[in-house]
């Protein structure tokens, strides 16, 4: 469009995102720039203070190794990591995370974070690999950090544009191209490397919260699959598509649930006040080995939860008074018992305000009293992320010097992290097969992800062509819902329904539509089959169709438009997956219901996908499942 100016910026490195794996990026990458005369640029579509996932806040860090203890290794952490993710994990990512997380955590404290500490001056845990913190303001502690080194290694921070496309020199990542989402702007970034760190996906299946609470979820919903599609947009290799996750959280608001599993010891029950944990267990026998460790996975206490109100025993309760009540009468005497109540009430309080404000204010619209009264959980809706109990992402180069002799042909292609596109690397929810990072891994990760793009660059030290006719072609296709809304906008006396487009909002309710039914959403009971995805691919191809009449009325509505090309793009590269992968790995995240069973023989394995940007064409490529550790017998499992 002629009324739009292009800001055409030359950089080294280019961060996309501004979440905690693009701070860690920004502080590694600028100290080690800076020692070789090269500049760092940032790129956020949003806010670097309030972006990504910790925007709200955190209440506890969920992974602290501490080696330093000798309580915990390396392999200890994969071990775990591994049984979670039922058998498939990269171990050379999941080890590299591990062995650099604890500094990462002591750098959170050295900049001002509250972590929790007993009387002994001894960090506190929730869990095995959890540190409680007062974390309101946690992403606005990180985030000082990561600007701080930028400014002083001479690097530059864009906020408030919008990633949309991958700029490519053949096989090398070039660059990448963007919008304002506040001012009449587009942004050109040529760079010798790009670090993807933009996030998971949410908004892809069609949430539980609906009507006025529409745009309540787990996962922030400004997440909107920007790694996922710029990567395969690059023609990147991705990993773990199929591999989604769904968190039982406190219903309607999301509330966290692990420090009342972990730290107050709540056990769930169903309406009957049964156990589903212990009246179901026979069924973890149909999992091994992995039904049989502890912790139980994430993906199996699901499936627990979710037969029982398949079968009518809903709903499903925290029992938040009975951990009360038992934790305070164990203090001893009344008073004391008294003030330990007082203390709990305010921890529980405490852990929603510090990370989801939104249950809060429910329970306190609900006249609900923990220490008196339980309350519903729930298993959400979906969601694509790399960094918690789902694996979602690139395929990744791991680490040259963790690579055993069975996995180095396989699992290292150069540089760690790098993507299998020449000099795009990723992180966070970006880079796949990785789970459990969380927030302070994905920052580790981000910090040696960094350093290994400028190691690239020092060894690559050309700076890749951008074509300008195809960035032209890629801005008009960009700027297009724009013109393409005020065009015809006027045919109607309602410019939200108009037979020449279609405005952001109603897309989504048509993808959401796809793949809540089709693709084992909520009201599918998280449960698909071949007919039904194949029906979905049938409906996304249409769906791709009327992308292309997507309207914009300004700004705001193009970004929301580009964040709906983004889902259904990650939309389709999940449906494809679970399609390749004719097996059941993850009950509890979803059921192939004509594969019901996990099938170790032929599904020990990777399910990877990419697509041609010179075909169009989508290929399914199946990896094997490597080791760096020895994987443990059955008798060391329990208890792990």
């Amino acid at each position: 469009m002629a009324d739009f100016e292009t800001v055409n910026v030359t950089t080294d490195l280019l961060i996309l995102g501004g979440g905690m794996a693009a701070c860690g990026a920004a502080v590694e990458a600028s100290y080690w720039a800076k020692k070789n005369g090269l500049k760092v640029t940032v790129v956020d579509k949003a806010a670097m203070d309030r972006s990504g996932a910790v925007a709200m806040g955190l209440s506890a860090i969920n992974q602290y190794v501490d080696l330093c203890s000798g309580k915990n290794t390396i392999k200890d952490y994969v071990d775990y990591v591994r049984m979670d993710l039922m058998g498939i994990i990269r171990e050379d990512l999941v080890a590299n995370i591990a062995r650099h997380v604890d500094s990462t955590v002591h750098l959170f404290e050295k900049w001002g974070l509250p972590i929790w500490k007993d009387e002994n001056g001894e960090f506190v845990h929730e869990g095995r690999w959890q540190l409680m913190i007062n974390g309101e303001s946690y992403k606005v502690i990180v985030a000082e950090a990561a600007k701080n080194a930028l400014a002083e290694s001479g690097g530059e921070y864009f906020e408030r544009v919008f990633i949309t496309e991958p700029l490519m020199d053949g096989d090398r990542i070039a660059g990448a191209i963007g919008f304002s989402t506040r001012e009449n702007k587009t942004y050109v970034f040529n760079a010798k490397a790009t670090i993807v760190c933009m996030g998971g996906a949410v908004h892809v299946f069609k949430p539980r919260s609906t009507g006025e609470g529409l745009g309540r979820a787990w996962y922030p919903p400004w997440n909107s699959g920007s790694s996922a599609y710029f990567t395969l947009r690059a023609g990147a290799e991705m990993t773990s598509q199929e591999v989604r996750f769904i968190p039982v959280r406190f219903k309607d608001a999301y509330g966290p649930v692990g420090a009342w599993f972990l730290l107050f010891k709540a056990a769930a029950t169903n309406a009957d006040g049964g156990s589903y944990m212990v009246e179901r267990r026979s069924e973890l026998e149909n999992w091994k080995p992995y039904g049989l460790v502890k912790p139980i996975p994430a993906n199996l206490r699901n499936w627990l939860g979710m037969l029982d109100t398949m079968e009518g025993k809903g709903p499903i309760f925290m029992r938040t008074e009975e951990a009360i009540q038992k934790i305070a009468a164990d203090a001893g005497d009344e008073k004391a018992a008294k003030k330990k109540l007082k203390e709990l009430e305010a921890e529980a309080w405490e852990d929603f305000l510090d990370m989801t404000i939104s249950q809060a204010i429910l329970w306190a619209a609900s006249n609900v009293e923990p220490e008196k009264k339980c309350s519903e959980i729930a298993a959400a809706e979906p969601y694509f992320i790399g960094s918690h109990s789902g694996a979602s992402g690139a395929w990744v180069s791991g680490p040259e010097d963790l690579q055993s002799a069975d996995t180095k042909g396989d699992y290292f292609w150069g540089y760690a992290n790098m993507s299998t596109v020449k000099g795009m690397f990723c992180a966070g929810d970006a880079s796949g097969a990785s789970s459990h990072k969380f927030s302070s891994g994905s920052h580790a990760e981000g910090r040696y992800t960094g350093k290994a793009a400028i190691k690239f660059i020092v060894e690559n030290n050309d700076l890749p062509k951008i074509d300008a006719a195809k960035t032209a072609e890629l801005t008009k296709r960009m700027l297009h819902p724009l013109e393409h809304y005020a065009a015809h906008c006027k045919f109607t006396t309602d410019p939200k329904t108009n037979p020449e487009y279609i405005i952001p909002k109603m897309f989504m309710f048509r993808l959401q539509k796809i793949m809540d039914e089709y693709v084992a959403g909520v009201s599918a009971q998280f449960s698909t089959n071949k007919a039904h995805l194949e029906k979905a691919l049938e409906l996304l191809d249409f769906l791709k169709e009327d992308s292309e009449k997507l309207g914009a009325a300004d700004l705001h509505e193009l970004m929301r438009c580009w964040e709906n090309v983004q889902r259904m793009w990650q939309a389709e590269a999940h449906t494809r997956t679970i399609l390749f992968r004719e097996e059941t790995r993850w009950p509890g995240y979803y059921r192939r219901a004509d594969f019901p069973t996990m099938n170790e023989d032929d599904w020990h394995a990777f399910a990877n996908c990419r697509w041609n940007p010179g075909t169009n064409e989508w290929e399914m490529i199946k990896r094997p499942m490597l080791h760096v550790y020895p994987q443990p017998q059955e008798h060391e499992l329990i208890g792990g």
